[in-house]
């Protein structure tokens, strides 16, 4: 008997040893997984078919998944008639900003409170615990009077006022630094005579490389998907965000399905091609933080 025989001899003794009832649960749970999946999906399915679908189309019933008579009326009239390449940028621009200032100041904090032994440090992390559970509503009001005592309303730097740090960020990073970098190589580089910046710059940023990942994916849709805070400090059409925007295709009686397909079809682009490039650090990241003792 060859090795590859040998080879299948055996993974066909091990699955006739799993038991019927065992394969059909787990058949059972396959079937159920994946049909919940599409039920996931099929919305995101019918927004981008309704963009290219015609006012006649979209009201048929029973709607149709694939457009008979695809058009893309409802993208020239989007860009037409309102600046949403002006929205786009201006929640790009907002959602990277935020994204870098999260993941620096996160970084930053969550090295300091987990590897500095000082007790007014572990005073400091519980007052961040304790930001965590304030919903943002309740000092938004104060911090849109802070913005308007700046003067930066209506800008970028008034977006960025409510989204320069993330709690939940803190305590990723401090618990990811605590549980995969050991004192001892700390402690190592230390007395090789490295110096504190260069050991957050070369040995903990690296290490911490799939958090980090983690961490902006989460920042970068909390910025994206604002929208009561971008509401109140964006006041004129050109400040806009892309959420305050695609509320104007809603009014208090009607909604144009078509156009606001359109452009939430266009939205989705940034946010998919960031999640895309950024999925194995996220998926591995959470994994790990869940399994580390």
């Amino acid at each position: 008997m060859t090795a590859v025989s040998a080879t299948e001899h055996v993974s066909v003794s091990a699955a006739e040893k799993i038991p019927t009832r065992e394969r059909l649960v787990n058949l059972a749970i396959d079937i159920f997984l994946f049909a919940f999946s599409i039920l996931m999906i099929l919305p995101l399915v019918f927004l981008v078919s309704n963009a290219f679908k015609s006012p006649q189309e979209l009201l048929a019933w029973p709607p149709t998944v694939i457009p008979t008579d695809p058009t893309v009326e409802n993208f020239r009239a989007v860009l037409a008639d309102t600046p949403l390449a002006r929205w786009i940028f201006n929640s790009l621009a907002f959602a990277v900003l935020s994204t870098l200032s999260i993941v620096a100041t996160s970084a930053i904090s969550g090295y300091v409170l987990a590897k500095f032994p000082f007790r007014t440090l572990k005073i400091i992390f519980v007052i961040v615990l304790a930001t965590a559970i304030v919903p943002f509503e309740v000092y938004m009001i104060p911090l849109y009077f802070q913005a308007q005592a700046l003067g930066i309303l209506n800008s970028i730097g008034g977006l960025l006022l409510g989204y320069l740090v993330m709690s939940f960020g803190i305590f990723l990073i401090r618990q990811n630094v605590m549980h995969s970098i050991p004192d001892e190589l700390l402690e190592a580089a230390r007395i090789d005579g490295a110096g504190e910046l260069w050991i957050f710059w070369s040995i903990v940023l690296p290490l911490l490389r799939g958090a980090l990942g983690a961490l902006a994916v989460l920042a970068f849709f909390q910025a994206w998907t604002a929208f009561a805070w971008p509401m109140i400090v964006a006041t004129t059409r050109e400040s806009y965000t892309i959420e305050v925007g695609l509320a104007l295709f809603q009014t208090g009686f009607t909604v144009d399905l078509g156009r606001l397909s359109a452009a939430s079809a266009t939205v989705l682009i940034p946010s998919i091609t960031l999640f895309v490039i950024l999925r194995r650090n996220f998926v591995q990241s959470v994994a790990s933080t869940g399994l580390k003792e």
